[in-house]
């Protein structure tokens, strides 16, 4: 157990390592306002180079008119998950489309695609751009997307990415269910609200817990919602936490102890 492992005290057989906001990656390029959970352009920290498979996890403000200009990815599952505003996603198999609140895109890049990402609109757009490493080298490129309600998230954990292959997952371009993406990973999404738990087994052997900053852009300590996890850590906006699976379905919980909404991400992954 590394020295800044927190065991939860709840009886559940799990070790978490929270990540700061403050202590993130972050770029402000004026257009672009940025944080990144693992090594990325010129931030670097050895200790923070993937977490299994996953290998990025960056919190972007992109103000409007401006974007990610056409660009190259190969070998990498790119998704995107849009908080406010919108996102219009171009690429080099044709596809245009203006993604809003709730969307969530997956780029499977395989042996090479490009495309570019840029605000639709005159307000800024705030998204998570994630990577993950596929399970097989060499796949052909393909374009998914879905959409998952605010309400939903309010009922509990849904499943907006899914391991490709596993019950429930479709390969459909458009469909419903959890966006297909060719790593061992699932993530989930809710909407907490204060005074209330939400529980979530972990099936795989890491896991990783993001709060989205969503009252405001803040690269300072963490303010806005506040959860405890497995009754042994406290998190805020921008906060996240490394996850250690020790055991077989051990549950992760989440009690918002704050007075707002709390918008949570929970990775599940090998």
């Amino acid at each position: 157990m590394s020295e800044n492992s927190i065991i939860a005290a709840d009886g559940a057989n799990l070790e978490f390592i929270k990540r700061p906001n403050e202590e993130r990656g972050n770029a402000d390029h004026g257009w672009l306002k940025t944080f990144h959970t693992f090594n990325f352009a010129d931030y670097y920290d050895p200790r923070f180079e993937k977490h299994g498979c996953l290998r990025v996890i960056n919190e972007d403000r992109v103000e409007p008119k401006e974007g990610f200009g056409t660009h190259a990815h190969r070998e990498f599952e790119i998704f995107s998950y849009i908080v406010d505003g919108a996102l219009e996603h171009r690429d080099s198999m044709g596809n245009v489309e203006i993604m809003k609140r709730g969307d969530v895109q997956l780029t499977s890049a395989g042996t090479g695609i490009r495309h570019s990402e840029k605000t639709s609109g005159t307000q800024p757009v705030h998204f998570l751009q994630i990577w993950s490493v596929p399970s097989t080298r060499g796949l052909s490129p393909n374009y998914y997307h879905r959409h998952f309600s605010d309400e939903e998230k309010r009922q509990g954990w849904v499943a907006v990415v899914g391991k490709q292959g596993d019950e429930g997952v479709s390969d459909e371009r458009e469909g419903t269910g959890p966006t297909p993406v060719h790593s061992p990973l699932w993530l989930y999404a809710t909407l907490l609200a204060p005074g209330k738990t939400i529980e979530r087994p972990l099936n795989l052997s890491k896991g990783y817990l993001h709060v989205v900053q969503t009252s405001g852009y803040n690269d300072g300590k963490p303010k806005g919602a506040q959860v405890k996890v497995s009754g042994a850590l406290e998190l805020r906006e921008g906060d996240g936490a490394f996850i250690s699976n020790k055991g077989e379905g051990e549950i992760v919980r989440v009690e918002n102890v704050g007075d707002t909404e709390a918008e949570l991400l929970l990775f599940d992954l090998d």
